[in-house]
């Protein structure tokens, strides 16, 4: 018999007056915490609450369907005389998902210590509390509870079973439970697919789903988005694209998380074009899907359309979360985009957002790459933890930007922090021996490599030795370096030596290393040029004039110059004589304006780095016409006297634009930061940071 218990006129609830079917309305009356004391009173009134089935189910309500009535739950267990297996399950459960493990644990303990007998849902709930908090030892300890009540072959715990490994980091012990199941469903599969993702274990992804094609298991669309995620990781377009066509083929409706796996895969496997295609298909995109077409574009080095489609993004009205952030910083840091940078920035201190690990580093490698390295040490000195890659981040931020000794000074806290340096970390570390000409401190840290953590130096550790030798002018001991490697030395660390022997005009190891570039790998323009200026530099005229010709007889053409300014937040971009700009003649303009100024203070164009085809007459014009010319050009009109112009180039800086923009620094009186393919280069008053040396 049900009655209308009056307590809020507006609102009459329901009472329970008889057992029949209690699970159902008290599940259906207890909306708020309200109502579950209005049924409570109730029950005690009506002494049902000694019904165990009644009582439960109260339990379950306050312990898992309601917010913030966990303590409330406590309550009503605790007044049950000998909870059995089922209120010990609902309490575990709750605890787990209120976010409460440590607790959930701590009862499961009370209940083995009462005597009271675990069943198969009980497993499950424990083994998930001990995966939110990776305790393995516990988990383990649950595990031979299992096996000792019998309930090892229960699939429902087995798969919890995989959960758990595979979360405390032992996937080699949950595909040990995986392949001891007699049967498995589509459940445990993706329990262990779940499980070599969280450990990065992409391959062993695809191979598990190879398998479950050959066994002719059917599986669903969890399974076929952590494929296409291990897909898109591993650069497999071909079985990725399988799966699309699987999904065409058998009609499968594409859920919002199936279409930004597809969108994420063709995008990692570098089909950004396809991703977009994808992407402008969606009837619906959330964050994640934003996230993952901006990511696409950053890896796809299309960093403007990264920034694009954030703006469009704001313009949805979509809020960007952690990942979106680090993929627009990435971008901006590639393009120097560093006004749109610090909106990002402003955005993240705005919203209040939390600044971890990865969003922190983001954010130094943001501001090192934008020269602007006092911001990476304020964000560093602000982070709460940081991590090896923070570390390395504002070591290789302050090494690229001329700082080598404040960067090894960081390098030495580092380690007086009892952090260990990576491989890259060292990298970052003997460039700033390089910047700083720390001969003795690089060969020092290249033998402690090894010597004290293990590291074996790679290519890249080699190219930053040759660099140290040849910045300091040992040219021919960099030279047996190269020779006596244990590794066999690419054109990149013949070419950092032939850089070497341009600034220190040794013509003979200079022939050389162009030798051995060429048989490695066709000469890039770079190279000839190189070659071309270590004879001029001695005076060997007729070989630079013959390295020149042979450049146009082989029909070898310099990559084209491309210079990017930001201004206002746009990104602008030139091209050597650029011909195609929005505001070409204003440019043009400035650009004489400019050249007129810097030539009254002492300025001489140098022929020599001129395009290759032009005329004697144009080789003035050509220098003149370089990108990073008409880009500072640009700044100086568009921006207020005394504004700090930075651009990025995609080359080298070259003798003549080097000169001519120490000059502009100082006739201007402006600060000026050019990063090039190598380095920073901040010009001040006339002065340049890299003392020369490029």
């Amino acid at each position: 018999m049900l009655s209308t218990l009056t307590v809020f006129p507006a609102k009459p609830i329901t009472a329970i007056t008889t057992i029949e079917n209690p699970k159902t309305l008290i599940l259906q009356q207890c909306k708020t915490s309200k109502d579950l004391n209005q049924i409570h009173a109730h029950l005690i009134k009506t002494r049902l609450i000694h019904n165990r089935a009644v009582t439960e189910n109260l339990l379950e309500s306050a312990a898992i369907l309601l917010p913030n009535t966990m303590d409330y739950a406590l309550s009503i267990f605790d007044d049950i005389g000998e909870p059995d297996s089922l209120a010990y399950n609902v309490m575990i459960r709750g605890l787990t998902y209120k976010q409460s493990p440590h607790e959930a644990i701590f009862l499961f303990k009370k209940m083995l210590e009462t005597s009271v007998e675990p069943d198969e849902f009980t497993f499950p709930c424990v083994l998930k509390a001990c995966s939110r908090l990776r305790a393995l030892s516990e988990g383990e300890q649950v595990h031979a509870h299992i096996l000792k009540c019998g309930f090892g072959s229960s699939e429902f715990v087995e798969n919890t079973l995989i959960h758990m490994y595979a979360n405390c980091g032992r996937v080699e012990v949950a595909r040990r439970v995986f392949d001891g199941m007699s049967e498995r469903g589509v459940v445990a599969w993706n329990s262990m697919f779940s499980g070599y993702m969280r450990s990065g274990c992409w391959e062993e992804v695809v191979k598990l789903f190879r398998r479950m094609q050959e066994l002719v298991v059917g599986f669903d669309e969890v399974t076929m988005i952590s494929v296409l995620t291990s897909c898109g990781r591993l650069a497999d377009l071909e079985l990725g694209e399988w799966i699309n066509g699987y999904i065409e083929a058998n009609g499968i409706k594409k859920s919002l998380a199936l279409m930004t796996s597809l969108v994420d895969m063709y995008a990692k496997c570098g089909e950004v074009d396809t991703a977009r295609r994808l992407f402008d298909q969606m009837d619906q995109r959330d964050v994640v899907a934003w996230s993952a077409m901006i990511s696409g574009y950053c890896q796809a080095n299309r960093c403007r359309e990264a920034l694009d489609l954030f703006n469009e993004m704001q313009k949805y009205n979509v809020d960007p979360n952690e990942v979106t952030m680090v993929s627009v910083l990435n971008a901006c840091a590639v393009l120097g985009a560093l006004e749109t940078g610090k909106w990002v920035h402003f955005y993240i201190k705005k919203r209040k957002l939390k600044l971890t690990v990865t969003l922190g580093t983001a954010l130094i490698d943001f501001y090192a790459k934008c020269g602007s390295v006092d911001s990476s040490i304020e964000i560093f000195s602000k982070m709460a933890l940081k991590n090896v890659f923070t570390w390395t981040a504002l070591i290789q931020g302050l090494a690229s930007n001329g700082q080598g000794k404040r960067a090894l000074e960081f390098f030495y806290l580092m380690r007086e922090k009892n952090i260990e340096p990576n491989d890259v970390t060292f990298i970052g570390a003997l460039a700033a021996c390089s910047h700083a000409g720390l001969v003795d401190e690089g060969r020092s840290l290249f033998v402690s490599m090894s010597k004290d953590f293990g590291i074996e130096p790679r290519i890249e550790h080699y190219g930053c030795m040759v660099d140290i030798l040849g910045r300091a002018g040992l040219i021919e001991e960099a030279y047996q370096f190269i020779k006596n490697m244990p590794i066999q030395p690419n054109a990149v660390v013949w070419r950092t030596l032939l850089a070497s022997c341009k600034a220190h005009k040794n013509f003979k190891i200079g022939e050389e290393s162009f030798r051995r570039i060429t048989i490695l790998e066709p000469a890039h323009s770079g190279d000839y040029i190189l070659l071309s200026n270590i004879y001029a530099s001695v005076g060997r005229c007729e070989d630079a004039l013959k390295v020149r010709r042979q450049m146009q007889e082989e029909r070898i053409k310099k990559t084209p110059g491309c210079s990017l300014i930001e201004l206002d937040g746009v990104v602008h971009e030139f091209f050597s004589e650029d011909d195609g700009h929005a505001h070409l003649k204003e440019i043009y303009g400035g650009v004489e304006d400019m050249m007129k100024q810097i030539k009254s203070a002492g300025y001489v164009p140098n022929p020599a780095d001129a395009r290759l085809d032009a005329e004697e007459d144009d080789k003035e014009a050509s220098v003149s016409h370089h990108s990073e010319k008409l880009a500072i050009a640009f700044g100086l009109i568009r921006t207020p006297p005394g504004t700090t112009i930075r651009i990025s180039k995609n080359l080298r800086v070259c003798t003549d634009c080097h000169n001519a923009t120490k000059i502009i620094s100082n006739v201007y009186n402006r600060e000026i930061v050019v990063r090039d393919r190598n380095r920073f280069h901040h010009f001040k008053e006339g002065l340049c940071s890299c003392n020369d040396y490029w």
